[in-house]
């Protein structure tokens, strides 16, 4: 997750000043040098950039070019910590049509925008047909754009609540209830004191909670993403008021996190370790975080042992919740010199259930095939691991759209910080503003 662009580029999808500034990049990049150049011995070098991890995606490159047995070779190259900073790196790349950018590893949130500009080379239906099988339908359709695969899911992911069992029951609830609700939640940390963490910063994250509450409530951001500016708004929606209540209670009760106008993902996990932990929403990586560092000595030992997990939380009694959905897909640039042939070969091999299971245990980022979830040494490592793949099962992807770097900063110019949020007024001025940046009246 990122912060927001603070200044507007469309690629491939705008109007007008899209290509000036396409053109302007890619000029400045080709004259840096930036653009890839040849000139390796050996085995074909096929260059995959990746997000930051421990390793992982660095011992999958080695395994997958021992496997090919001299016919390439995947070299890494490490994108930036922040998401927004990723993309803006291969998109620069992209446009400079750098044949240096074999692989990379994507938000699904940005495969259309890259994807409609024209950056990326589609599967075709037989190239398709083995990275899809057994994957996650959710992931599949985020990897999808124009009804073509254009990235192959690599791994998935999803939010729990996660939450000190003392407190829960010092509360008197019970978290895996079929009728805990987010109100319920915010209730149950006011009586007890404690704290709810969340990301609420002006990035990436908080616009994953609110389109949570909102798709959790029978709702969405916008319909029809594919039509660009001429999108369906619907934020401004009885789902999109009731999201914004929630965040609103939350925000002004004292369960909210102090920090919580610039709380990110590790920011919001540290509230659940300090003295008036809780309760935490928070990706998959908690597990492995929690239990390493209290074998490093960095928080009480015995709070892994008091960690309890539980589905993201309802809006409604009686509608199911719809947790978030992130991940990696990885996609195949269009202007690499093997994007036909070995990158291909490479991108099934990366993305096979082997490797998929053993980033898995290497890294705790969830597999995209549900299957693997209920493999021996997966369940041993996470035994949350079954409520994860129903959560990856019931997610809700953010809104699929070229412009979607535009709809996300709108969302966060309008409801940050989230004690400002009113029910009444955020959602109809959000609205407003999302149609004003996507038809250039605005700017972010």
């Amino acid at each position: 997750m990122g912060e927001p662009i603070r200044t507007r580029t469309r690629y491939g999808g705008g109007r007008g000043a899209g290509r000036s500034v396409r053109s302007v990049v890619a000029a400045a990049l080709v004259a840096s040098g930036l653009a890839a150049c040849g000139g390796d011995s050996g085995p074909p070098k096929l260059t995959w950039y990746i997000n930051p991890d421990n390793g992982g995606q660095a011992k999958i490159a080695e395994r997958c070019t021992q496997q090919a047995g001299g016919r390439y070779r995947i070299v890494t190259a490490l994108l930036p910590n922040d998401a927004t900073q990723q993309r803006e790196q291969l998109i620069r790349r992209l446009a400079a049509k750098d044949s240096g950018l074999d692989l990379m590893s994507l938000d699904p949130v940005f495969v259309p925008e890259a994807a409609n500009a024209g950056f990326l080379r589609p599967f075709t239906p037989e190239e398709a047909k083995p990275l899809t099988e057994g994957v996650f339908p959710s992931a599949v359709r985020s990897s999808t754009w124009d009804g073509k695969l254009y990235a192959a899911p690599f791994w998935a992911n999803t939010q729990l609540l996660w939450y000190r069992k003392s407190v829960a029951q010092k509360a008197g609830i019970d978290p895996n209830a079929p009728d805990f609700t987010w109100d319920k939640l915010i209730d149950a940390a006011v009586r007890t004191n404690t704290t709810i963490g969340v990301q609420g910063n002006r990035y990436e994250g908080y616009v994953v909670w609110i389109n949570s509450l909102i798709a959790s409530a029978g709702g969405r951001i916008i319909n029809q993403g594919e039509k660009g500016d001429d999108a369906e708004i619907q934020i401004d929606s009885p789902a999109g008021r009731e999201a914004a209540r929630i965040i609103s209670k939350l925000a002004r009760s004292r369960a909210a996190s102090p920090t919580l106008s610039t709380d990110i993902e590790e920011p919001s996990r540290a509230t659940i370790n300090g003295p008036r932990g809780g309760f935490l929403l928070n990706w998959g990586y908690v597990w492995r975080a929690e239990k390493g560092d209290a074998e490093d000595g960095a928080i009480d030992k015995n709070i892994p042992n008091d960690l309890g997990w539980a589905r993201y939380p309802k809006v409604r009694p009686d509608q199911e919740s719809r947790p978030p959905f992130g991940g990696i897909e990885i996609g195949v640039g269009a202007f690499g010199k093997h994007r036909d042939d070995l990158a291909i070969d490479a991108v099934r091999c990366i993305t096979s259930s082997e490797n998929m299971k053993q980033y898995m245990l290497d890294e705790g980022n969830v597999a995209a095939r549900p299957a693997i979830f209920d493999d021996p040494e997966v369940l041993k490592e996470f035994p949350m691991a079954p409520l994860m793949r129903d959560s990856i099962a019931a997610a809700a992807p953010r809104p699929s759209t070229p412009y979607y770097t535009d709809v996300s900063g709108a969302i966060q110019n309008r409801w940050h910080p989230a004690s400002s949020v009113d029910p009444d007024t955020t959602p109809r001025r959000s609205s407003e503003f999302i149609r004003q940046v996507l038809r250039d009246q605005a700017l972010l």
